[in-house]
């Protein structure tokens, strides 16, 4: 694929999230107390989980996700935050069987373009998307993304530059190692400049491998400041992170 094709499939890409962002800006100020139908019985132990170097406050857990069973079966286990809701993401990419059996140029090349989305959607780097886990329930936009890989021979610090190369506008990224309980990962801390929305925001993900493949899980937010006050919903995935 050519740098411009490339270049264009990211851009499509942004306009198709951010449009599933600003759909969801409307939510962002739900009941507060409803608690995530999602994940599992929620914990009653308050997380030790703080934002990064702020000392903002902790988070209550809200389940855990990742077992079979649970909103999203992983390779990991995770405790998610408080109201915030947990959900499967669907990254099936066959194809129209209709496709290519004459049924015309034009149907072909929607079919192209829709595949293209889906890839830009769905495939990042190594990584597929497999579990999303919508923040707007406790009162922000933006997401905890869970993606899984096939099983290799790359390390967790590969996959994450693997992840963060196949992203568009990536700056300053400051890699890291964590430990959790028996769990050992690396994490990436950047910046991200969107062409389309001509601002920089902050970005965080790790990366942990299991024998069932790679497993990234990425903090967004529609800006900077929405980002940083999710950050002890993030910190508290990370601590109690482990391998199913």
């Amino acid at each position: 694929m050519s740098v411009g094709a490339r270049r264009a499939r990211r851009r499509l890409a942004q306009v198709a999230v951010l449009a599933g962002m600003l759909s969801g800006c409307a939510g962002a100020a739900e009941d507060g107390t409803k608690a995530s139908a999602s994940a599992s019985a929620p914990a009653s132990a308050t997380a030790s989980a703080q934002a990064a170097g702020d000392g903002g406050p902790a988070v209550k857990s809200g389940g855990t996700i990742g077992a079979a069973g649970s909103a999203c079966e992983l390779p990991v286990t995770f405790d998610i935050a408080q109201y915030w809701e947990a959900e499967a993401v669907d990254a099936g990419t066959e194809k129209d069987e209709s496709a290519g059996s004459g049924s015309g140029s034009a149907d072909a090349g929607e079919d192209e373009l829709s595949q293209e989305i889906a890839d830009a959607l769905f495939h990042q780097g190594p990584v597929t998307a497999a579990c999303e886990v919508d923040a707007k329930p406790a009162g922000n936009i933006g997401f905890l993304r869970i993606w899984t890989g096939e099983p290799g021979s790359d390390d967790a610090r590969t996959v994450l530059e693997a992840f963060l190369a196949d992203e568009t506008g990536v700056s300053k990224a400051k890699y890291g190692t964590f430990k959790a309980g028996g769990v050992a990962g690396a994490e990436v801390k950047y910046l991200v400049t969107s062409e389309l929305l001509e601002e920089t925001k902050e970005e965080t993900a790790l990366a942990v491998t299991t024998e069932k493949g790679p497993v990234v899980i990425h903090l967004g937010g529609m800006d900077t400041e929405e980002h940083r006050a999710m950050l002890p919903a993030y910190d508290l995935a990370k601590e109690t992170l482990r391998v199913g």
